[in-house]
């Protein structure tokens, strides 16, 4: 997609993700009904579970919540603590929001930030259903977030940011929100090498989370350019396998891995 403008990325995924959102379809892989980030079947009943959610958080969520997006679950090394306030990039249905807020509890509080208007639609129908006061949404573009300076705790996202066509910007507008001394707790897709030309330029393979994935050694190099210390990025290796169901035939798996990615905001020199 390196010949697309970073506008018309965004059209494909905001149009993509909105059609999700309204049709409660998943969306990666060859066909808009096949799942996103997720077994190839539409909303695989095992979809997040196999991405490492457990069954006992599933069953907290409200129907709708969940829409097997995630190629990860970022709440296994997140650390979150009662008290703090947590923001999900991309937050769609609201998942790893509602999670965070159980997390935080009552004293804590979470923001969900989505581009689609109709994803942020469903979510505040979510957070309704389960009377989630600890929990808002807002509309908004990762690379420039809709939340003060200073302000988070913890940044969670959970493959989105590989959507986004400028990643830097993410991770510098990530560290002006963070406090000093806060943190990321990323699942998202990397790179595991070079792709071919025609992987790169195929719109299902970006908006299925694909061919936006960015080299590991670049994501760390972003980070620390963003600003950006503790940096540690592990590629998720067994996620080769439910990688291989996205898009049946294309050996899509030998491109591309789940990875865990954290850092931390720097606290002021003493």
């Amino acid at each position: 997609m390196a010949d697309q403008k970073p506008d018309r990325i965004r059209e494909f995924v905001r149009e993509r993700y909105g059609n999700i959102a309204r049709t409660a379809t998943s969306c990666c892989g060859p066909s808009p009904t096949s799942s996103c980030c997720g077994p190839s079947s539409p909303f695989h009943d095992n979809a997040s579970e196999q991405m490492g959610y457990s069954k006992e958080q599933l069953d907290t969520l409200p129907e709708g919540a969940d829409l097997g997006l995630g190629c990860g679950n970022p709440h296994t090394f997140s650390r979150m603590r009662p008290g703090e306030t947590v923001l999900d990039l991309g937050s769609g249905g609201g998942i790893d929001c509602f999670l965070a807020a159980k997390a935080v509890g009552e004293t804590g509080r979470v923001i969900g930030v989505d581009m689609t208007a109709d994803m942020v639609s469903k979510a505040r129908e979510n957070a309704e259903k389960m009377g989630a006061a600890n929990v808002e949404f807002r509309l908004g573009e990762i690379e420039h977030l809709p939340v003060a300076d200073n302000s988070i705790d913890v940044i969670l996202s959970n493959c989105v940011i590989n959507l986004s066509p400028n990643k830097l910007q993410v991770f510098r507008d990530a560290l002006r929100v963070l406090k000093p001394g806060g943190r990321l707790a990323i699942s998202d897709m990397v790179a595991l090498q070079a792709m071919p030309e025609e992987m790169r330029r195929d719109v299902g393979l970006l908006t299925g989370c694909v061919a936006g994935a960015a080299e590991v050694d670049r994501i760390q190099e972003m980070l620390a350019e963003a600003g950006f210390e503790d940096i540690r990025v592990a590629v998720e290796k067994k996620s080769g396998e439910v990688i291989a169901e996205w898009f049946p035939g294309k050996k899509i798996e030998d491109y591309v891995a789940s990875a865990r990615i954290e850092a931390v905001k720097p606290r002021p020199a003493e």
